[in-house]
């Protein structure tokens, strides 16, 4: 018999073009002899819709697993991708992340605005699973995710596996649906090997090398430093922003990198990885009458002590419904959990937020007593405590070895208590500069500057979202970027609240910092905000939008930023004298030109 030539594993190709070449020379040698089938494969598209790029490093380890198993395996995003193509598809994986108040994110609204305009069922052949990530501190968990599987569902997609909504915290999500998802592939091959793509005659055919996969396609390296395994960074600097008499406190922070491999780039988030109140441990611990030394069990770590996995793992100053559910189970036979019980109906969803609202465990503790009897109880229906994420203020070429953040504290009294802010107040209260504290990089692709350094700048950034702007603008001075810079600043007022005002003002007077608006919306009867001063500068803002300028937003998702989206419609229908329509499309084409970005949150 004779034996097939192959392409050895270090030939200059993919090892998609490796593989298909020697499926091609298997068939095409067939006639001499008998050729071993290769192992059944299906043809997968696996798709991704990432604001951040959590939802394409999940993705990619998709495809990782998909590739050794045999399976031939497309990566690609939605961005730029279209209904058509999806519905050519047989088998389709979708991972999918919500951004800002429920929608897709920025990049992907394109695609799914075709989606919804099919009204009837087209997409028989399609056979899909999705993972839909978010964060349960928003009121509209995992919606693009969710919307996404219910409309491909309504187009006549069939799915391999129910759709698995993530958290923060998602490891062993991912994992249950991963499990979930490969069995169904796998169930499908055995149960129509004929729909595998087998090559077991001769092929007579001329052959198609396929292209070289992009960048995208390559599987990066593991980071030395990553969620799980975070730098203990020392901080190194923390100084206020704010003036003593403001009505709130914003810090600026510097962590010393210099000795470990941690990098980042402008636009990037540091996530600090927090640590409860230890007054509130105690407090929790006081209520429940549990010795803090007894031992639990936590699915990541292992045994540790209920003190130490309520201060450093555990979430205890946030409810949420899945706590309610739990806590209401193991209490089902108390008279004490009827009404809290009733809350759980589908009707009383308003009522349920409303206590969840600002309240905490200890809150439902006192609330309802005498419930938890069990530590292990306990530890079950609690979260994990997730990382916090801040927009790095610095750039990696003039502050080499440092990460800045700039933070603004949060605290607050509600329910007869005064709270704060998980990291934040751990920031301003219980670290002191020389103090370590676990942080990793979250690379952010979609908020990066120009790669044409001559190209204007629009930044739009109102309290803390000025700290990519930071960032961006000592970057852009730094590396001798010649383009304008133009940025739009908001806050309470300049006397306290005014964030880098001498850094700000010198780079307006060097002339680094091409224009600087501000808005102070406390320093005079009517209030002033950032969209205002964009109106106000209509024409020369139209007139930087003509000449290439990008622009960039950083901040609160559920008012600033709707408010700065729907003021650039309004710019663009003036000053172009264009209709609704027009200047929706004049946007999205920023947008496709990869010149509107938006990090809100």
């Amino acid at each position: 018999m004779q034996i097939p030539p192959y392409i050895p594993d270090n030939a200059p190709f993919t090892p998609e073009q490796r593989n298909w070449l020697n499926g091609f020379l298997a068939g095409l040698y067939s006639t001499a002899g008998p050729v071993a089938d290769p192992p059944p494969a299906l043809k997968i598209a696996v798709l991704y819709a990432s604001q951040s790029g959590t939802a394409e490093s999940l993705a990619r380890k998709v495809t990782k697993d998909l590739k050794e198993k045999g399976h031939i395996v497309s990566l690609i995003s939605l961005e730029g991708y279209t209904p058509a193509a999806l519905f050519a598809e047989r088998y389709a994986i979708l991972v999918a992340s919500t951004y800002g108040e429920g929608d897709a994110p920025d990049a992907v609204q394109p695609f799914y605005e075709q989606l919804c305009l099919e009204h009837f069922p087209c997409c028989g052949n399609l056979n899909y699973a999705v993972l839909a990530l978010g964060d349960s501190s928003y009121e509209h968990f995992c919606k693009f995710g969710k919307d996404l599987d219910n409309k491909l569902a309504a187009l006549g997609g069939v799915r391999l596996a129910d759709r698995v909504d993530c958290d923060v915290d998602l490891d062993a999500s991912f994992a249950q649906w991963k499990t979930a998802v490969y069995a169904c592939l796998d169930e499908t091959i055995a149960a129509h090997p004929a729909r595998t793509m087998r090559s077991s005659s001769a092929v007579s055919v001329t052959p198609v090398i396929p292209a070289a996969s992009s960048d995208t396609d390559e599987l990066p390296p593991t980071p030395a430093h990553n969620r799980t395994n975070p730098y203990l960074a020392p901080l190194v600097d923390k100084r206020p922003l704010t003036h003593e008499v403001s009505s709130k406190l914003t810090l600026h922070l510097a962590f010393n990198i210099s000795d470990s491999s941690v990098t980042y780039e402008a636009g990037d988030a540091c996530g600090v990885i927090p640590q409860n109140d230890l007054h509130s441990v105690g407090e929790i611990l006081h209520r429940l009458n549990f010795s803090s030394q007894v031992p639990v069990q936590l699915p990541r770590s292992g045994t540790t002590t209920l003190h130490d996995a309520l201060l450093n793992h555990l979430q205890i100053t946030r409810l949420t419904r899945k706590m309610i559910e739990a806590y209401v189970t193991i209490g089902k036979q108390t008279a004490q959990c009827h009404t809290l019980s009733a809350l759980l109906a589908p009707e009383q969803q308003a009522h349920l937020e409303k206590y969840t609202y600002d309240r905490g465990l200890i809150d439902l503790l006192h609330d309802y007593p005498n419930i938890l009897h069990d530590p292990a109880d306990l530890v079950a229906m609690l979260p994990n405590l997730s990382p916090r994420l801040y927009s790095i203020s610095s750039s990696p070429y003039a502050h080499v070895g440092e990460i800045h953040t700039t933070v603004a504290v949060v605290r607050y009294h509600s329910h007869n208590r005064d709270r704060g802010g998980v990291c934040s107040t751990l920031l301003a209260d219980r670290v002191p500069t020389g103090d370590r504290l676990p942080i990793y990089i979250q690379p952010n692709k979609k908020f990066r500057l120009p790669k044409d350094t001559d190209a204007p700048v629009i930044m739009i950034g109102p309290g803390t979202g000025i700290a990519p702007f930071r960032s961006f603008l000592h970057q852009r001075r730094v590396l001798g970027h010649t383009g304008r810079n133009w940025l739009f600043f908001g806050e309470r007022s300049a006397t306290t609240d005014f964030l880098y005002q001498d850094e700000l003002q010198s780079m307006c007077s060097d002339g680094h910092l091409t224009r600087l608006d501000l808005a102070f919306s406390r320093d005079q009867d009517r209030k002033i905000y950032v969209q205002d001063r964009m109106l106000e500068q209509a024409a020369t803002f139209y007139a930087w939008l003509e000449e290439g300028a990008s622009i960039y937003v950083c901040g609160d998702a559920s008012r600033m930023a709707k408010d700065v989206e729907s003021t650039l419609h309004a710019i663009v229908e003036q000053q172009a004298a264009l209709s609704r329509e027009g200047a929706t499309e004049y946007i999205s084409q920023l947008k496709d030109q990869n010149r509107y970005h938006r990090d809100v949150y």
